[in-house]
């Protein structure tokens, strides 16, 4: 049974000095938990309060011990910092970067404390909305609003993943549209802009502690790899595989975004330039990085490059009527007419819309960009004009000729008609069984007739070679068709009497040497028997006899 009682405890007589013994001055409660030991808790001052806490415990040690506890009631009574706490200890021992858990914990941090949440049963999916509508009215773009939503979705998912509670009251809000409000968009690089950056940088003076021909070498790198700036600076000598073929590059796993080894074909003029950009450095150690950049502006690097080179190609005009043209262009300009800018990760966007437009499928785009979203690769990182998109059109095949003056047309330029207005043109089936020069004289039925037409153009008309038969069935011992045999003549002439001259298309599948019946749209045959000698192996003998006793039909599937 329950009981309360004060806990006597020793105490120093402030009068005598002496070592006294008295009551708490706390009440202390006595029961039995769920397994039956004995547990001795303190409670309150108070002894009602005292009695009503102690009611409680023995009311969920009863519920435990029955099976109906709740097992999320310690963790909603901790203050919800801890769960925060908890949670970034959790990134950092999943393997994340240091980066990444500062970024996540700060837009968790700043959700819970705007919107005062102090525990998990505090946490509220409207006022997280007030949250983020405030943080876009402090200026946030939309897209960073869903960066804050992402990561405050991620604790409470977490949380009901470690058992810290039972529901996720977050999981049904959803992300806001980012091309609604999109701050910045990066734009791909030309190839003429591109490698006039590249003759600015090569020429250019350093930057950032950065030679100019090291940073031509970068801006390759960036622009035909897709590598991001931390995935670059991770790449040393051993990377590069220059042997293979194709030559390849490989970033480690703990530096890809993604967290995985990532392999990347390059192309081989591609590997010789680095191959020799290599060989002037021959104090550079086999991994030591090639490039320093994890703490460089780089957005600023390739800006300054761009302007110089902008520059540059603005002083190539001799006339002032083609430089006032040229200025008013947005040729190498950081920042377009549309807003759209050019910095360092734009070389991935330039790597990935150049895959596109040299008619890459869209999901080799997709592994080569290293996305787990194909939406990603060709809404965000692709971005195709008006040229390209003419291009396409381009390729679409043309009008069908309908009217008598384009049939006209047509025929005078020799479009029209599947054989192109050749006249010498001849009908030419893919294959045909070679019971066709045996002598083949049964059609196949109209539902095996599946032969393409196709076509064989001849330099002069020429009238067709008649297929000779060589032997009967008979003298040599043919049982079945072969449906491999090429064709080389457009139109099947049989014998005079037998059937009409018809396209030779209709041979393919022909089971002009199997003894086959029709019977509508199913195919039955007869099972032969065979007398004692073919039973004994003496098969040529039962084929010249004839044999053909019918047994049970058997259905086979030609349907």
């Amino acid at each position: 049974m329950a009981s309360l009682y004060k806990k006597p405890v020793k105490r120093r007589d402030p009068k005598t000095g002496k070592m006294i013994t008295m009551n708490s001055k706390k009440w202390w409660g006595r029961y039995r938990d769920e397994h039956g030991l004995e547990k001795r808790v303190p409670l309150a001052t108070d002894k009602s309060a005292a009695q009503t806490m102690l009611n409680e415990a023995v009311r969920k040690a009863e519920r435990k011990a029955a099976g109906l506890d709740d097992p999320f009631d310690e963790h909603r009574k901790r203050p919800l910092s801890e769960h925060v706490a908890d949670f970034e200890a959790y990134l950092t021992n999943k393997g994340s970067t240091a980066d990444y858990v500062n970024t996540t914990n700060q837009r968790v941090e700043a959700i819970t404390t705007g919107c005062g949440f102090e525990r998990i049963d505090d946490i509220s999916a409207s006022q997280v909305h007030a949250c983020l509508s405030d943080l876009r009215a402090k200026g946030k773009s939309i897209a960073s609003s869903n960066h804050y939503l992402l990561a405050i979705k991620m604790l409470t998912r977490w949380l009901v993943r470690d058992r810290r509670t039972n529901d996720d009251r977050l999981a049904h809000l959803s992300k806001m549209n980012a091309d609604l409000d999109r701050r910045r968009i990066r734009r791909p690089l030309s190839i003429e802009e591109f490698g006039l950056l590249l003759d600015s940088a090569e020429h250019g003076r350093e930057l950032q502690k950065v030679p100019g021909p090291d940073r031509a070498i970068l801006y390759i790198i960036g622009a035909y790899t897709g590598y991001r700036r931390n995935e670059i600076g991770s790449v040393t000598q051993q990377s590069f595989n220059f042997k293979s073929d194709p030559p390849t590059l490989t970033v480690a796993a703990g530096h890809s975004k993604r967290r995985r080894t990532d392999v990347l074909p390059i192309r081989r003029d591609f590997a010789e330039r680095v191959q020799a950009w290599i060989a002037t450095k021959p104090g550079l150690k086999h991994y030591e990085p090639l490039f320093k950049i994890t703490d460089k502006r780089t957005a600023e690097m390739i800006r300054e490059d761009l302007d110089a080179a902008r520059a540059k190609w603005l002083g190539e005009a001799k006339e002032e009527v083609e430089r006032k043209r040229r200025e008013e262009t947005s040729f190498l300009a950081y920042e377009n007419d549309d807003g759209h800018v050019v910095d360092f990760h734009a070389l991935r966007k330039t790597f990935i819309t150049n895959l596109t437009r040299s008619g890459v499928t869209p999901k080799t785009a997709q592994l080569l960009a290293r996305h787990s979203d194909i939406n990603l690769t060709m809404n965000t990182y692709t971005m195709l004009g008006v040229c390209d998109q003419a291009a396409a059109v381009e390729a679409l095949p043309p009008i069908p000729t309908s009217s008598p003056v384009e049939a006209q047309v047509a025929r005078a330029t020799g479009t029209d008609g599947p054989t192109g207005g050749n006249e010498g043109a001849k009908m030419v089936p893919t294959v045909v069984p070679s019971s066709a020069e045996n002598g083949a004289k049964r059609l196949a039925s109209a539902t095996l007739r599946i032969a393409p037409t196709c076509t064989e153009e001849s330099v002069e008309p020429r009238s067709p070679r008649r297929v000779e038969n060589a032997k009967s069935s008979e003298e040599i011992g043919a049982t079945r068709a072969s449906l491999q045999r090429a064709a080389s003549d457009c139109t099947r002439i049989p014998k005079v009497g037998l059937e009409p001259t018809r396209p030779c298309g209709h041979w393919i599948l022909s089971p002009a040497r199997l003894p086959f019946r029709h019977f509508g749209k199913s195919v039955m045959h007869s099972q032969f028997e065979c007398d004692r000698r073919s039973r004994q192996g003496d098969r040529r003998r039962a084929r010249n006899d004839g044999v053909n006793r019918c047994s049970r039909p058997i259905r086979i599937g030609l349907e």
